[in-house]
């Protein structure tokens, strides 16, 4: 019976596979019925049920798939491979569930619509729109910044805890919900990642585990980017699960955040996105956009810079690489580096705001 059940599991693997190419050709569907229909609610009841335990659950889940894959190995070494109609179906079962539990409880939402689409905006803009944006976030993120230190030439210091940092994400999307109500989050289940040190040698800011719903933030990250960074992870939790769209996200809730240090974050965040983007079309602008900058705003992005360079290391491209080969597999044909999409959301969403 057992070795029928196995073998059936690993029968439905390149069903599942199938079946989920299928889906992938109709995001309308996938946007009714999964990410507005079902996801919702197998979010909220995973938030809820693992939301008040301290630690992430997920991340110790982790610890014992990589536990378990490793005596896996040792004991498929030992036995120099034999019985290979044995060990293949077994392996092939245990992906088909994890396949399985990862699309039904969040993965699907790769195949939803594209957000510009649900948002009914267009997503494309032209350079002077890009310009324009940008010289309005430069005013914006200066304004901020004089408001919080009275003088231009010192970077914000953000003195909170990472606790503090945490119940401000989360109230910035209780008051994001007033203007946006499908961005309401309810039953959180934000944390502090137990790898925090590994994946800033790996080069992230945070994660979420797919099969828990438990968003992960990597605390070790200078103080300033955790704004954004938590409410990027929410973004996903809320079933915005491509990178780039959580991004856009990560902007709403910190630019309209009620907190000016939130705002400041988010505000210079966003900018970051159009001077990368800008930087990529004409490059012989930047520097006279960055020249409007205050000082202080460009020290904020400096630590950010040298934070990283510190932890550089000979593995992170392979890291990066294959997160980035894991996105385009999952449909973002752009992988990591897809700043113009989140600058088409920016530009059409905030000038359909002004109309």
């Amino acid at each position: 019976m057992r070795k029928k059940s196995t073998l059936l599991l690993a029968i439905f693997l390149p069903i599942q596979i199938l079946v989920i190419k299928l889906i992938s050709g109709h995001p309308l569907l996938v946007e009714d019925y999964y990410s507005n229909g079902l996801y919702p609610v197998i979010s909220k009841v995973m938030r809820f049920s693992l939301g008040f335990i301290p630690f992430s659950l997920g991340d110790f889940l982790y610890a014992a798939f990589v536990i378990l894959i490793i005596r896996w190995l040792i004991k498929l070494i030992r036995s120099r491979f034999r019985n290979p109609k044995q060990w293949i179906p077994q392996a092939l079962a245990s992906l088909s569930i994890v396949y399985f539990c990862f699309h039904l409880f969040w993965g699907l939402n790769y195949y939803r619509l594209p957000l510009h689409e649900s948002l009914k905006i267009e997503n494309d803009y032209t350079t002077e729109d890009l310009i324009r944006l940008t010289e309005s976030l430069i005013a914006e993120s200066n304004q901020l910044h004089t408001q919080i230190m009275h003088n231009d030439t010192l970077k914000v210091p953000f003195d909170f805890t990472k606790n503090e940092l945490f119940k401000m994400t989360i109230n910035g999307y209780d008051h994001l919900e007033k203007e946006f109500p499908h961005l309401g989050y309810h039953g959180h289940a934000l944390k502090r990642s137990l790898y925090s040190i590994p994946l800033t040698y790996m080069g992230f800011n945070g994660y979420l585990n797919p099969l828990t719903n438990e968003a992960q933030v990597n605390t070790i990250i200078v103080p300033y980017k955790i704004p954004t960074t938590a409410s990027h992870e929410i973004g996903h939790q809320l079933g915005y699960a491509k990178e780039n769209e959580a991004n856009f996200i990560a902007c709403l809730a910190t630019m309209n955040h009620p907190n000016i240090y939130f705002r400041y974050s988010g505000y210079t965040f966003a900018l970051s996105y159009c001077l990368s983007e800008l930087n990529r079309r004409q490059p012989g602008i930047v520097k006279e956009m960055t020249n409007k900058l205050h000082p202080g705003i460009l020290k904020n992005y400096r630590e950010v810079n040298e934070f990283w360079l510190e932890h550089q290391n000979p593995f992170e491209p392979l890291f990066q690489a294959t997160y980035n080969r894991y996105l385009i597999v999952n449909n973002q044909a752009g992988g990591m580096k897809s700043y113009s999409y989140v600058v088409a959301l920016l530009v059409n969403y905030l000038n359909m705001d002004e109309d």
